[in-house]
């Protein structure tokens, strides 16, 4: 049986929407509906834009939004099976929610990008830090964090596949967990690209305010079940939908929960539906059971689709 699961942030690039062939007016149709909320003509963006600009999280999230959902649109337009079940990755929760319809794909856009200027103004640029943490265990990261946080925040924040966390938090801590790690055995630190500490509890005021925009948006059960990053779980009711969107913020990404979940339910299959291969690398890494495969053109969706 098949699940479906969303890339997030990172996985955008300028000309990432390119190799759809003929399915490419349907993905432009869906661009067009997010530039429409949005006052921004987004396909020419991701077609032939600023990258700097791409990569301001107020615009990332609702690009990846509508790239991951251009491919589950045009998987299912092609005749593509059903998954059982749906995941998400940070903000491709949000696609997998658009995706079992329990958010409209309008009111998504116009909540991710809220999301993204609520993280972005959470933290002053150069505050925050991100990085990778490569080759130890999930309680020798945690130790780390520990050690290097002294007074500041130093988090795990997106437990993604053994032997690789990401961690957050002041960029001062983050700094000092670098030589941490590197001590404790880490085979690689690699800090990322971004300013913004997701998933840390320099997000609280951000998920405050995100709380605040949701109690204006419908929430429906969602048609398929949906694993939420925060606890691994499905919800059917919007309050609690809610809730995890919020928590989501500030709270680390269970990522290796939510594959083995996925699993558990008898997912053999996982499909990911948007631009890239990061969460088929990931779940190779998490459960050997586990056959996956990237959703990202028409070469790709071709091999995918049911052979009749």
């Amino acid at each position: 049986m098949i699940a479906g699961v969303f890339p997030g942030q990172g996985s955008q690039s300028i000309g990432m929407m390119n190799g759809w062939g003929a399915y490419e007016p349907l993905a432009q149709t869906i661009f067009s509906e997010a530039s429409t909320v949005l006052g921004l003509d987004l396909w020419a963006l991701v077609a032939s834009g600023d990258a700097t600009k791409l990569n301001q999280t107020e615009i990332t999230q609702p690009a990846m939004l509508a790239a991951d959902v251009a491919a589950w649109r045009i998987y299912l337009a092609a005749g593509g099976r059903q998954p059982i079940a749906l995941a998400g990755h940070s903000l491709g929760e949000y696609a997998a929610l658009v995706a079992a319809e329990s958010i409209t794909f309008a009111d998504a856009i116009a909540l991710v990008a809220e999301r993204g200027r609520l993280m972005q103004a959470a933290v002053a640029p150069g505050v925050g830090a991100m990085a990778a943490v490569l080759g130890l265990d999930d309680g020798a990261v945690l130790a780390v964090c520990a050690d290097a946080a002294m007074g500041q925040v130093c988090e795990a924040v997106n437990f993604n596949s053994p032997g690789q966390v990401v961690i957050a938090g002041d960029a001062a801590a983050v700094a000092r967990a670098d030589v941490l790690a590197k001590a404790a055995g880490a085979k690689r630190f690699v800090l990322l690209p971004v300013s913004v500490p997701s998933h840390s509890s320099l997000m609280i005021e951000a998920a405050r305010a995100l709380d605040a925009y949701l109690t204006q948006v419908c929430i429906r059960p969602p048609l398929i079940p949906v694993l939420h990053n925060v606890d691994a779980q499905a919800h059917d009711d919007a309050i609690a939908i809610r809730h995890a969107l919020v928590e989501q913020l500030y709270r680390p990404v269970q990522w290796v929960a939510c594959v083995r979940a996925l699993h558990s339910r008898g997912c053999n299959r996982q499909f990911e539906f948007g631009p890239g291969k990061v969460l088929t690398g990931l779940a190779k890494r998490i459960e050997r059971g586990v056959e996956g495969a990237a959703i990202f053109d028409a070469a790709s969706l071709a091999a995918v689709l049911p052979k009749t």
